[in-house]
């Protein structure tokens, strides 16, 4: 039973990436390359998120909400959009189209993100003798980071490799960027300062992500169109 259980949690959290990959044009565009780099320059910044937090930020007395220490961390967050820049405009690609680069750097960095954050709480706490919901709830979340991603790389695309952008969307193109990079900041100030459960902060990160995708998309296929 245990087995099954972290079998059903591995495949919530990292089935959607394969789905991802398997159901959209990624798959006949062989992209796998672009995405693997992408994973790895995640690990890069990881690494070097990792050692800013260690050295700029102190460990906190108690789980409270510190408004200057999460001003910090979501200014030391804002390293994944430094390398999502490198990953979108300096690595090389195949000769893919933007539409199809931006979307295999995005599955790259949440399947790498997936793996860091999550492989390893799953095979210790999903293999449990209990069943609890909170390794589903993790696979969910992951499922919102995947959309989340997709979604910052396409603005990312949008911002570093589109030029021919309508100036009315600009603004809005970097609120939007804005927002989907502090996320984690405003996940943490809820399940923090607001007490809210981890059930309550996945169901938030799922429609916010989905909602922001809804508007990527629109962005982005206004972009698209030819200017008259």
């Amino acid at each position: 039973m245990t087995g099954f259980h972290f079998v059903n949690c591995a495949i919530l959290t990292f089935g959607p990436h394969a789905v991802y990959y398997l159901a959209t044009p990624l798959s006949e565009y062989d992209t796998v390359g672009t995405s693997v780099k992408a994973a790895l320059v995640y690990l890069g910044t990881a690494l070097v998120k990792l050692v800013c937090l260690a050295t700029f930020l102190k460990v906190p007395d108690n789980d409270s909400f510190d408004p200057y220490q999460e001003s910090l961390k979501a200014l030391i967050g804002f390293i994944d959009v430094a390398g999502l820049y490198v990953a979108l405009t300096q690595l090389t690609h195949r000769n893919i189209s933007q539409n199809h680069k931006f979307q295999a750097v995005g599955l790259g960095w949440a399947f790498a993100d997936s793996i860091l954050h999550r492989l390893a709480p799953l095979w210790v706490g999903a293999r449990g003798l209990e069943f609890t919901w909170e390794y589903i709830l993790q696979g969910i979340e992951a499922n919102a980071n995947l959309v989340l991603y997709v979604s910052l790389a396409a603005l990312g695309s949008l911002i570093w490799i589109r030029k021919n952008k309508p100036k009315t969307l600009i603004p809005i193109i970097y609120m939007c960027a804005l927002i989907l990079a502090t996320m984690p900041s405003i996940t943490s100030y809820l399940r923090r300062e607001l007490g809210w459960h981890l059930s309550k902060v996945v169901g938030f990160e799922l429609l916010s992500s989905l909602a922001m995708a809804f508007i990527c998309w629109q962005l982005f296929c206004a972009c698209q169109r030819p200017s008259n």
